[in-house]
């Protein structure tokens, strides 16, 4: 556990809990809202399909779906070892996820985590989604951190964020 940092910023999905979401299940009841307002989603993956939300200005309807599969995801998830490192950080504690924000809370709270965690952003909570670095800077500055800090996270799109962000990171 490094402690050369002034705060800890983790991933949700994978880090600290494992969501029990059907994804295929997500996509294809996205997929049906995006057709009920004539968006074709057709061959496309899920995060395209947000963007494809986003240009029919359907963006709420998507997300609603996503959220409530992430939700009841939540509730059923399972705890992962770095969540008990959570609990011992001497630091402010942030989580930036790509689940949406009331599925990040529903988890921390299920899991006993809520009140070692400051700060949240979820999919939903800024414009933008990793890798773009606005979610781990929005989360940086809702922890009012001064100082260096440190994303755990676990693919390539956590570290990359990282990077765009200038913030250090760390594999779980």
């Amino acid at each position: 556990m490094r402690d050369d940092v002034s705060a800890v910023v983790y991933d949700l999905d994978g880090t600290l809990v494992d969501l029990i979401v059907n994804w295929k299940r997500v996509a294809v009841d996205v997929a049906a809202v995006l057709d009920d307002h004539g968006v074709d989603a057709s061959n496309v993956d899920l995060w395209a399909m947000l963007d494809l939300a986003d240009e029919a200005n359907v963006r709420d309807a998507v997300e609603a779906v996503i959220g409530d599969h992430e939700c009841t995801g939540a509730r059923r998830s399972t705890r992962l070892p770095h969540a008990d490192e959570l609990l011992r950080r001497e630091v402010p504690v942030g989580v930036c996820s790509l689940n949406c924000e009331a599925s990040c809370h529903v988890s921390l709270e299920t899991h006993e985590l809520a009140d070692a965690v400051d700060a949240v952003i979820g999919r939903d909570s800024v414009p933008t989604r990793k890798p773009d670095p606005e979610p781990l800077l929005a989360t940086l500055h809702a922890l009012d951190v001064d100082g260096p800090a440190l994303f755990i996270g676990d693919s390539p799109r956590d570290e990359l964020t990282a990077k765009r962000a200038d913030v250090a990171f760390e594999y779980v």
